[in-house]
């Protein structure tokens, strides 16, 4: 089926969904970036039909719009663009953070569009728009966060939407999603960087001699700071649950270390539940 999608953002995601939506025949793919020179960049690349600054001229006639910018940036867009979507229009979007999300712009697009918020659980420590990849969302799940306002059709939509694109699709209420993605992404990406500054502090030397367990388990800490200090501090009560409870986790582990039966029980089971998540790229 032929498409018109509007990306707002040419950031790694929102430059990741035009690569991987042009490899579906029909779409037309349409950017709106901020700044006269990426809008040139994204042009000498031909990866849309449409690039432009100009928000009207790249969400007017869409069927689909994805906001791929800052969090809290969004509010901001989405009272910008509401005027020139078509009440069918499906807008979502790929932040991180869910229920401030979903109760903005449910807010805001009432009446304007269909409005579903979206969590692709996919990304890089590396980001912009040269970093970006066809096949970035292939086999990676994608989060819906519908809330009692969202129509059948609209979750609906944006579920084909993302299956299109290579992911798999999830749903989880706004609430959930951020104590669940407080675990499994956001504590461990305050981890990563608290033990490199650990490191830092207690032996800046030490990074002379550290091997490839040491940049496996911190390289999410090379993500933008800017970018994960607005993710942390939006979901800051989700956040410090999961990391009060990781301190009394470590708080239990240090007893261990003077008894080898338990440290090893504790060590086999971690491994067992390890061995089995989904593997992604990282892993293969």
């Amino acid at each position: 089926m032929s498409q018109r999608i509007a990306i707002l953002g040419p950031g790694l995601l929102g430059t990741s969904i035009a690569l991987a939506s042009r490899r579906v025949a029909g779409q037309s793919i349409a950017i709106w970036a901020r700044r006269a020179e990426i809008v040139e960049e994204l042009r000498a690349r031909h990866l849309a039909d449409v690039v432009s600054d100009e928000l009207r001229a790249v969400v007017a006639g869409a069927d689909i719009v994805v906001l791929c910018v800052p969090i809290g940036a969004m509010p901001t867009l989405a009272r910008e663009i509401a005027q020139h979507l078509r009440p069918d229009a499906l807008v979502t979007d790929v932040g991180s953070v869910k229920a401030p999300v979903v109760a903005q712009l449910s807010s805001i697009l009432r009446g304007s569009a269909r409005f579903v918020g979206s969590h692709p659980m996919a990304g890089s420590e590396k980001n912009g728009h040269a970093a970006a990849s066809a096949d970035l969302f292939d086999g990676r799940v994608c989060i819906l966060t519908p809330d009692t306002t969202t129509a059948a059709d609209a979750l609906t939509d944006a579920t084909g939407f993302w299956e299109m694109v290579g992911c798999q699709v999830l749903t989880l209420s706004p609430a959930q999603h951020d104590d669940i993605v407080a675990l499994v992404s956001h504590l461990p990406h305050l981890l990563a960087a608290t033990l490199v500054n650990t490191v830092a502090e207690k032996n800046p030397a030490a990074f002379d001699f550290h091997g490839p367990g040491f940049s496996d388990i911190t390289r999410v800490a090379g993500g933008p700071p800017a970018m994960w200090t607005e993710i942390l501090c939006t979901n800051r009560e989700a956040v410090r649950n999961s990391a009060e409870a990781m301190i009394e986790k470590l708080r239990e582990i240090i007893t261990l270390l003077d008894r080898e039966a338990p440290m090893n029980e504790f060590l086999t089971k971690a491994r067992a539940l390890r061995d089995r998540l989904r593997p992604t790229k990282n892993d293969v």
